[in-house]
């Protein structure tokens, strides 16, 4: 058969054997050394509370060629900046620069960006308080500040 510890007394070489192996697995060394959480923005939250710096459009990736609508946003909690999706047909208008967003994973594949938007990996869903998604179906109107 192969190599492996089997009959009495091997519980402790298998053991062993699993703890070492483990190592070579990438998901569990991220999830053991804590990885996600210290290259991570929001440092493990779901959402996270940021002020819109600018907006800015971003090209689309192959084979799309439409400019996806994004503002780059300043966390409050750690001061980082990323950029982060506008979802919806004129959201873009309803955002203006210094406004309070908060902004949530937009959830790609293993955290990575989804779609054909390079890099962005989060999406804002609320505005002054005010949910995006019912600004953009007029259900309510945006404050005045």
């Amino acid at each position: 058969m192969g190599n492996k510890a089997n009959g009495l007394r091997a519980g402790t070489k298998c053991v062993k054997r699993r703890r070492t192996s483990r190592w070579s697995d990438k998901w569990f060394v991220k999830r053991a050394l804590n990885l996600k959480k210290k290259s991570d923005p929001l440092v493990g939250a779901s959402q996270a509370k940021g002020i819109v710096l600018e907006k800015v459009q971003l090209e689309a990736k192959q084979p799309n060629s439409a400019m996806r609508k994004c503002a780059r946003v300043q966390l409050v909690k750690n001061g980082k900046q990323i950029t982060a999706f506008l979802p919806g047909d004129g959201a873009t208008k309803l955002i203006d620069e210094h406004d309070e967003v908060v902004i949530e994973c937009i959830g790609g594949k293993m955290g990575r960006s989804k779609g054909d938007i390079p890099g962005v990996r989060w999406q804002v869903i609320k505005v002054n308080d005010q949910s995006l998604k019912a600004l953009l179906e007029g259900k309510i109107e945006k404050a005045r500040k």
